[in-house]
């Protein structure tokens, strides 16, 4: 096996350097930093392993984000169910409840 030297020492003028990510974040994304239950984690890296690839981060973000889909979409049936009820012409709670047992 080749043995590899080391690199000689050099002075580099780090003055015009900036701090930062070598690598730009994704836009749309912001990088945080929360406490998750153990059995959360493990659940989620258990998921990735069943899959045989992945990374556990990301599926929490997706179940997140269909989570919030979810509610997004409750919300929509709800408010379409609370505006027929409230319709011209729509027979009211009471009337449907005596409608059906009479």
């Amino acid at each position: 096996m080749k043995r590899i030297a080391a690199e000689p020492y050099r002075d580099i003028d780090f003055s015009r350097a900036t701090r930062g990510p070598v690598i730009a974040p994704e836009p749309g994304k912001t990088k945080i930093s929360i406490r998750i239950d153990n059995a959360v984690i493990e659940y989620f890296k258990a998921q990735v392993e069943r899959a045989g690839s992945g990374n556990y981060q990301t599926l929490m973000n997706d179940a997140l984000a269909a989570y919030i889909q979810q509610l997004s979409v409750i919300d929509a049936v709800r408010q379409v169910v609370r505006e027929e009820l409230a319709a011209p012409g729509s027979k009211g709670r009471a009337a449907r409840t005596r409608a059906v047992t009479a």
